[in-house]
């Protein structure tokens, strides 16, 4: 399944989630340089995530924040929750996400709690399964969520209306 970019979205808000120091030793000594993973979203079902490098944290930051807005994609939200539950899978990042009951909140940490803020969900509950390493966290939790398969679309697949799809 093919995920479609959104682009041409104005107010998007950024976090960075997370900045790596990364030392390259050479003859002087060492050279640092700087990469931070960004999110941006606009709290309505649209999320990005970037990651940018550069020898200055705040070129670092910018350039994850130009990069966050070029893969920018839209996400199936049910009234701040997700349809069903999914495991996303990045690398060795494995993250479980379970729809919620309204007035649960956002149970997540990091930048799968980043991730989630920025799409606009308010009740999800998750659970981190494999690395905690944010790079592969942040990853996993977008592939999870663009997995994620709403009634209506499901119900399209089948030739079905949606309310037979849950008829028993």
């Amino acid at each position: 399944m093919k995920h479609r970019k959104v682009s041409g979205l104005d107010g998007l808000k950024e976090k960075v989630v997370h900045i790596n120091r990364v030392a390259k030793v050479v003859k002087g000594g060492r050279r640092f340089s700087f990469n931070a993973i960004v999110v941006v979203g606009d709290g309505d079902g649209h999320v990005g995530i970037g990651l940018g490098k550069a020898n200055e944290v705040t070129d670092a930051i910018s350039k994850g924040i130009d990069d966050a807005k070029k893969n920018v994609y839209r996400i199936s939200l049910n009234k701040g929750t997700i349809p069903h539950t999914i495991i996303g899978k990045y690398g060795a990042g494995k993250v479980l996400l379970k729809p919620a009951s309204p007035g649960t909140g956002l149970i997540a940490g990091g930048g799968v709690r980043a991730v989630l803020e920025m799409a606009g969900a308010q009740d999800i509950l998750t659970k981190s399964l494999g690395s905690s390493n944010p790079h592969n966290q942040v990853k996993a939790t977008l592939q999870g969520l663009l997995n994620l398969i709403d009634a209506r679309t499901m119900a399209a697949k089948r030739n079905m209306e949606i309310n037979q799809l849950f008829a028993v």
